[in-house]
């Protein structure tokens, strides 16, 4: 394992496994967080940097922080989804064989987060740069919680932009498609089967379905392809011989950058004859500009930028945010997850050298 390390990665990098080992090790579920919290808190302590915890968030600033400069936010999250039952390893185990480090959340998004950590580090004590850096651990993004970064932000200050570190290779994810669920109640009479009587809530159920499955919108992204709609459940009935007068169903729809999801939503309810009630509106579809100065340094690095199918806190900031970082999402969620050393050194010194030539396009306002 020494000499694995000793081969693959520089002092950073060896740092970088080190915490993330730590993080493998402690259980970290979603709104289930408080011991990786702290433990990344204590770890910024370590290495002198002053930092703050807000619930289960850990945020800090650059030294030499002003109100005068403009702010980009670096942030990942260290919440991990359960793991699943294919696991052969012990997800909980960090382990390091043929230039992997194998454990639950290393992908996904560990990786990230320990890279983005470094790099913070990295410029923390420089004294005269052009903009503010925050970095942030943040918790919930596995379930889109209310107590992660929707939660920290206020507490941040002004941001401009932002890097989101997530499993993208180190391509650019400058679009991300949005989430809406929707859940219908189709009504109708109870009656006997057997009499053919009462109004069947299943079958106007299944007309709604038919259209939602056979609707196409029109305006497509080159970025996100078409908007997507999946009816994902279903339930209705009591037993064998009774018509049922409720059937419930619910829609997964995934949303380009052409609509808004209140728009989407119009469409659903002129269409159908179901009462439907979505969940939410938070999770919007995002957008960085080609023209971007974030994606205009990281396309002289050779990324190369792409629109993601997958959602992350991309979505709930209000502000132009790339989505970048080590790892592979296919990895994400699967058993014996796992990340390449060489992909953890790479991500530092990717986003330390995407910094430099953002900052050297954006000087002092």
């Amino acid at each position: 394992m020494v000499n694995e390390l000793a081969t693959a990665l520089k002092a950073n990098g060896t740092r970088a496994v080190g915490l993330l080992s730590q993080l493998i090790q402690t259980p970290s579920f979603s709104k289930d967080e408080a011991a990786v919290a702290q433990l990344i808190l204590d770890f910024l302590f370590e290495n002198n940097v002053v930092a703050a915890r807000v619930q289960n968030n850990i945020w800090a600033k650059n030294a030499y922080f002003s109100n005068e400069k403009p702010t980009i936010l670096l942030f990942s999250h260290f919440d991990t989804v359960k793991p699943n039952a294919g696991y052969t390893r012990d997800p909980f185990v960090p382990t390091i064989e043929t230039g992997k480090l194998y454990g639950l959340g290393s992908n996904d998004a560990g990786a990230s987060l320990v890279a983005l950590l470094e790099c913070f580090l990295h410029y923390y004590a420089q004294p005269n740069l052009p903009w503010n850096i925050v970095f942030a651990a943040v918790a919930e993004e596995e379930i889109s919680g209310k107590n992660g970064i929707e939660y920290l932000l206020p507490h941040l200050g002004n941001i401009e932009c932002a890097l989101v570190g997530e499993p993208t290779q180190l391509q650019m994810a400058i679009a991300e498609r949005g989430l809406l669920v929707v859940d219908g109640v189709a009504s109708g009479r109870a009656g006997h089967a057997a009499r053919e009587e009462g109004e069947n809530a299943l079958y106007k159920a299944l007309e709604d379905i038919t259209w939602i499955k056979n609707h196409q919108f029109p305006q497509k992204s080159t970025l996100l392809g078409p908007v997507k709609m999946s009816v994902t459940m279903i339930q209705s009935g009591t037993q064998h011989n009774v018509v049922p007068d409720t059937c419930t169903f619910t829609v997964d729809i995934r949303v380009n950058e052409c609509y808004s999801l209140e728009e989407v939503f119009q469409v659903l309810q002129d269409n159908t004859q179901s009462d439907l009630r979505y969940r939410s509106l938070r999770l919007r579809s995002t957008m960085i500009p080609l023209e971007h100065p974030l994606v205009l340094a990281g396309a002289a690095l050779g990324s190369q930028p792409y629109g993601s199918p997958t959602l992350s806190d991309k979505a709930l900031m209000h502000c132009p945010t790339l989505k970048i970082g080590p790892g592979d999402s296919a990895r994400s969620h699967t058993a014996d997850e796992f990340i390449y050393l060489h992909e953890i050194q790479a991500g530092i010194d990717f986003y330390i050298a995407l910094l430099a030539a953002f900052f050297k396009a954006t000087p002092p306002l």
